[in-house]
């Protein structure tokens, strides 16, 4: 007969349990998929009001799509940058000064231009978080898969979208 013995781990006390906390490093690429995807919303919901021609009524509909999906992905970042005791920054005035889309024109536009501009601003977006992806995954594997599951969602709203244009 074997005997095993089992090691139990000692219990901790209060003053030694800490939660994670972002780096500046951490705050700061978060911060940055922030601005955008609030940019995007704000974006698309302009040219959801703007958009006129041909196959109005998908793309209109379509928009709302992207528009929802960057609000609730904006709503995500900020949501677990404070669970990481990081502020988040979404005033209108941060957002403006910092995105990294281009300018959305004013005015109404046909639906072939605002599937061009609109794509443009989605890829954008993406852009950003593929490029802050590394060092996000690097401190902080599950806001990793959060960013994940935001490229996926971005880019398949862009295949959808720009396929209106597409021509075969």
């Amino acid at each position: 007969m074997t005997t095993t013995t089992v090691k139990t781990a000692a219990r901790r006390t209060e003053a030694e349990i800490q939660g994670f906390v972002a780096s500046t490093e951490l705050s700061a690429n978060l911060q940055r998929v922030l601005v955008d995807l609030v940019e995007l919303h704000l974006q698309g919901k302009q040219a959801h009001w703007n958009v006129v021609g041909t196959n109005f009524r998908d793309l209109h509909l379509q928009l709302d799509e992207l528009v929802d999906f960057a609000r609730e992905g904006s709503d995500t970042i900020a949501e677990r940058m404070r669970a990481l005791d990081a502020v988040p920054d979404g005033r209108s005035d941060t957002v403006a000064a910092t995105t990294t889309l281009p300018e959305f024109p004013a005015y109404e536009h046909s639906t072939a231009e605002v599937v061009d501009f609109i794509t443009a601003r989605i890829y954008a977006t993406v852009g950003t978080l593929r490029t802050v992806h590394d060092a996000v995954d690097a401190e902080d594997p599950s806001t990793a898969d959060i960013l994940h599951g935001l490229i996926d969602g971005l880019e398949k709203l862009a295949w959808l979208i720009k396929s209106e244009n597409r021509k075969v």
